[in-house]
């Protein structure tokens, strides 16, 4: 397999990034995970947006448009053979001298990973609230970033690919999955916890919040206990390689999924858009 190193394609095996690179020694990167289908990297806009304002928050300089990200995933599509791919754009500080910096990091390490998708995905999923509850973000909002121990440490508690964990606040709020997004059905409205619980912005999310509302379906964000979320009709999760997936039940709690379910729903507008659409936004203009 081939990846995307500093304008280069290089075998996995023969890159190489700097021990001084700030990524690696202070964790100061960010990164976008999306999907090729056949070769369109579905809702890109979005993915860069949240990407920059990363970047910006980290001072990184970012000198890139949208057609060099185009042109480096085209290159590694064609490179790798893959034209439905999971794909991750990685973006770390760069060298610079052992210590803290304030200065602007002037170049950064590029690093685009591909790799093949799951040959049959989840559509549904059992859900484990985890006894790790959700970190801080490290700044004003949380950033798609490289600290991940709180993530590996709750993933530590699941037995089984079958599961997905559902991270609580300190305060007992419910927060998000482990790398997804959470909503829950009651009564015909859809809700789903606040970006101010300290959650991840995710990409997913955002299209499909936008997708309910152009559907007349009621959207609520919020602060929500687990009793909440206990009680719901239906609940189902998001993210950008999984898409939409439902939870069949948290412990003895049954929750409906399959052909009628809301979830079911949304996946099938979803799917219809996969292979045209670079951002939320043009949900309204079809």
């Amino acid at each position: 397999m081939y990846i995307f190193l500093n304008n280069k394609l290089v075998q996995k095996q023969e890159a190489m990034i700097s021990p001084y690179d700030h990524g690696f020694l202070y964790g100061l990167g960010v990164f976008e995970t999306l999907r090729l289908y056949g070769g369109h990297p579905f809702l890109l806009d979005d993915h860069l947006e949240r990407l920059e304002n990363g970047l910006k928050e980290l001072n990184i300089k970012w000198k890139y448009s949208k057609k060099d990200v185009l042109s480096w995933f085209k290159d590694l599509s064609h490179k790798n053979n893959l034209q439905n791919a999971y794909i991750r754009l990685n973006i770390s500080a760069g060298v610079g001298d052992l210590g803290l910096s304030t200065d602007m990091y002037e170049e950064p390490t590029i690093i685009a990973y591909m790799k093949d998708l799951p040959k049959n995905p989840l559509l549904v999923k059992e859900g484990v609230i985890l006894e790790t509850r959700r970190n801080t973000p490290e700044g004003n909002y949380r950033l798609k970033s490289h600290h991940y121990l709180n993530n590996v440490l709750a993933k530590r508690e699941l037995s089984s690919v079958k599961q997905e964990g559902i991270f609580l606040t300190k305060e007992g709020d419910v927060a998000e999955g482990i790398v997804s997004n959470l909503f829950f059905v009651k009564n015909g409205s859809v809700y789903t916890p606040s970006l101010k619980t300290g959650i991840l912005g995710g990409v997913t999310r955002q299209f499909v919040m936008e997708l309910l509302a152009s559907l007349s379906i009621p959207i609520h964000e919020g602060f929500f206990s687990l009793e909440d979320l206990l009680q719901s009709d239906e609940v189902f999760m998001t993210n950008s390689i999984q898409e939409i997936f439902s939870i069949s039940n948290i412990g003895d709690r049954r929750y409906q999924y399959g052909e009628n379910s809301l979830a079911s729903v949304l996946r099938s507008h979803y799917k219809h858009m996969t292979q045209t659409s670079w951002s939320y936004k043009d949900i309204g203009r079809k």
